[in-house]
């Protein structure tokens, strides 16, 4: 059996450790560090500094494999689902910030223009009507108009969560003041009232989480908003 320089068999402790090496590779191994007796009797002794590389790698092995397999943090997915949230919800503000920006400095001021000359026409023709006793015809309002700059805040809608009080050291109101998307979906959270430890801030995201809004508008337009939402905080005593 041909021997192996110092080099390969090196290369090869990880698949050997690992069992992933071929039978004439192991032997080859084996033979190369424990030393081997020909036919004619004689005796090889094994390589000591391959030994020693080898029993350092055993050992390695072996720390390794006491650690046991790591443990995702128990509240790991809540923090995936909160970062993913916070990052579409900068996404989306860059498309709300230049819309912001063009409404102050082009709508906004025409249609203080037009608003003013509308009064204007309105007093003048309502002048007009009275000293000609001229009554104007009703008009029909639909149910969807929206008064000009309407904006309404987001409504709670539902929620996939089970709803439930907050268990915390304290019988104790904690009020949350909740960032809800143009999706209508909470990407951010502050406990402005009450206990703010991680296992009631884990429990308040939960609800947030799964709390599904009616978003805020603007003009009819879906946009970010905010809402206070009141939780019953209970004290669970042993």
């Amino acid at each position: 059996m041909k021997s192996l320089p110092c080099r390969a068999i090196r290369a090869s402790f990880s698949d050997y450790l690992d069992g992933a090496v071929s039978g004439l590779r192991m032997q080859q191994i084996a033979r190369h560090i424990e030393g081997f007796e020909d036919v004619n009797g004689v005796r090889t002794t094994g390589c000591d500094s391959c030994a020693r590389e080898l029993a350092a790698w055993r050992a390695t092995q072996e720390a390794i494999s006491a650690l046991g397999p790591a443990r995702a943090p128990a509240d790991l997915g809540l923090r995936l689902r909160v970062a993913i949230s916070r990052e579409r919800a900068r996404h989306n503000s860059r498309l709300l910030d230049r819309l912001s920006l063009a409404w102050e400095n082009a709508v906004r001021p025409m249609l203080l223009q037009v608003t003013g000359g509308l009064v204007g026409s309105v007093a003048l023709m309502g002048g007009t009507a009275l000293l000609l006793g001229v009554a104007a015809a009703p008009q029909q309002v639909l149910a969807n108009d929206e008064p000009l700059g309407a904006i309404t805040a987001p409504h709670y809608l539902y929620s996939t969560a089970s709803p439930g009080a907050i268990v915390s050291g304290h019988d104790t109101t904690i009020i949350v003041e909740a960032s809800v998307d143009s999706r209508g979906r909470v990407y951010d959270y502050t406990i402005v009232s009450g206990p703010q430890d991680e296992a009631v801030r884990t429990q308040v995201a939960n609800q947030l989480l799964g709390s599904v809004y009616q978003p805020a508008s603007a003009f009819g337009v879906p946009v970010r908003g905010r809402v206070v939402v009141t939780f019953a905080g209970i004290s669970v005593h042993g």
